[in-house]
């Protein structure tokens, strides 16, 4: 009998991105690697494992053709994170092939962030410091003319996964009453985490912070667009989070620039932003390039949940670290590939 394959298709990860040693050498031992990190696995390479592949790191390409032809596979481990519409769902589901992903090794670090940025919009504290820096600072009260404390400010979450639940835990101690919108869960839950389900509208219209965590679906594109941001509280503190196409980018841009809201904005309709984009001249609005989420220990993380339940599914045992690909769900998302890591 031959040894299993292992098929590492990690693009745009590498093997030493994501895995110490240790965990390197454990996925070693479970059976023989094929690697490619300088692209995409080729086709020809792929086709050649089928038959012996028991193991997809990755996010390479499996219609149902392919699929037919991978008797021996038992997961698909998406490191890239994103559900792409590049693998066949509902075969996998039907075969019994676990689909997952360790998307959730990111959730803590944007959270952390996002804190970090909503105490910035609220204190103004990068404002101060950019005065500061130009000789217009201002001292005390005067200084805080166009500040709000954080602590005990009504705060609203779009998109209550794990992004969504880590940041709520993050900020009880501030003791901020929590409304949340998010379609997909039922009440209950949300309930459980001491927040209030919440309609879209009258979120936007009593919060002084909000947190946009929502992915990107084929029903919520651009979903806050200019009548939602019309809605929010003059001063406003936004935070986009998760994806820009949920918003209509260009609408928040002028609400910050007319000075209706204050945002912060981690992701961009296009990566990386061009040098003479306007976007990096607009007062009131703080800039992240798309690194909240992308610390050393998170990718790692990716790594170790990765071996971990190929280690479970290998001894014939169910994943508990990473999250299964449900197809009616990953049907709907419509994220953009990661291009950068």
């Amino acid at each position: 009998m031959s040894e299993p394959v292992i098929l590492v298709d990690p693009l745009p990860r590498t093997l030493d991105l994501i895995m110490e040693p240790s965990v390197r050498r454990r996925l070693d031992a479970l059976g023989r690697l094929v690697v490619a990190e300088d692209g995409p696995m080729p086709d020809e390479v792929v086709d050649a494992h089928l038959a012996d592949t028991v193991l997809v790191i990755g996010q390479t390409a499996l219609p149902r053709e392919r699929l037919n032809r991978m008797t021996a596979l038992k997961a698909v481990i998406n490191v890239e994170t994103n559900l792409l519409p590049n693998i066949d769902y509902q075969a996998c589901q039907e075969r019994g092939i676990w689909v997952l992903t360790p998307a959730s090794a990111f959730a803590s670090a944007v959270a952390e962030a996002a804190l970090g940025m909503a105490l910035d919009l609220a204190r103004g504290i990068t404002a101060a410091d950019r005065a500061f820096r130009a000789g217009t600072e201002r001292y005390g009260l005067d200084g805080n003319a166009d500040t709000f404390r954080f602590a005990g400010a009504p705060v609203g979450i779009i998109g209550f996964g794990d992004l969504g639940r880590n940041l709520r835990e993050l900020i009880r101690p501030f003791r901020n009453p929590v409304k949340v919108y998010d379609p997909w869960l039922p009440d209950e839950l949300v309930a459980k985490h001491d927040c209030t389900p919440t309609p879209l509208d009258e979120l936007l219209s009593t919060s002084q912070v909000i947190f946009m965590f929502a992915s990107v679906t084929d029903e919520n594109q651009a979903m806050i667009g200019a009548p939602e941001f019309a809605r929010m509280r003059q001063g406003t503190a936004f935070l986009m989070m998760s994806r820009a196409a949920v918003v209509d980018f260009a609408a928040m841009l002028d609400s910050v620039r007319h000075g209706h809201i204050r945002a912060a904005t981690d992701v961009f309709p296009d990566e990386p932003v061009s040098p003479d984009d306007p976007v990096r001249a607009i007062e009131g609005l703080l800039l992240s390039a798309h690194r909240s989420g992308g610390t050393r220990d998170a990718l790692l993380e990716i790594g170790r949940m990765a071996v971990a339940d190929a280690e479970l599914i290998l001894r014939g045992l169910p994943p508990q670290m990473c999250r299964r690909a449900d197809p009616s769900v990953a049907a709907r998302l419509r994220s953009k590939p990661v291009s950068i890591t």
